[in-house]
């Protein structure tokens, strides 16, 4: 299966979500949050960084409960510009 490349906005907007789940998740482990998350340390590590830009929203939504964060306020402060 091929992929369709990802638009410049929305690689913008994987790394402003990678940005903000990093700064949640402040001085605790990788390990840790993704554990709580469900996840491996790697996929957190890959959405962070911004490699993984479009990752599911079940992902998503462990996430932002480990992090104490609303899913609400993750699409408030990733949603795109309007034009």
């Amino acid at each position: 299966m091929v992929r369709t490349p990802l638009t410049p906005e929305e690689r913008e907007r994987g790394e402003q979500l990678g940005r903000l789940l990093r700064a949640a998740r402040g001085g605790r482990s990788m390990t840790a949050v993704a554990a709580e998350a469900g996840i491996s340390a790697e996929t957190l590590r890959k959405i962070e960084t911004g490699r993984a830009p479009t990752p599911a929203f079940f992902t998503v939504a462990a996430l932002a409960g480990a992090l104490g964060l609303s899913m609400d306020e993750l699409v408030g402060r990733c949603a795109p510009l309007p034009a």
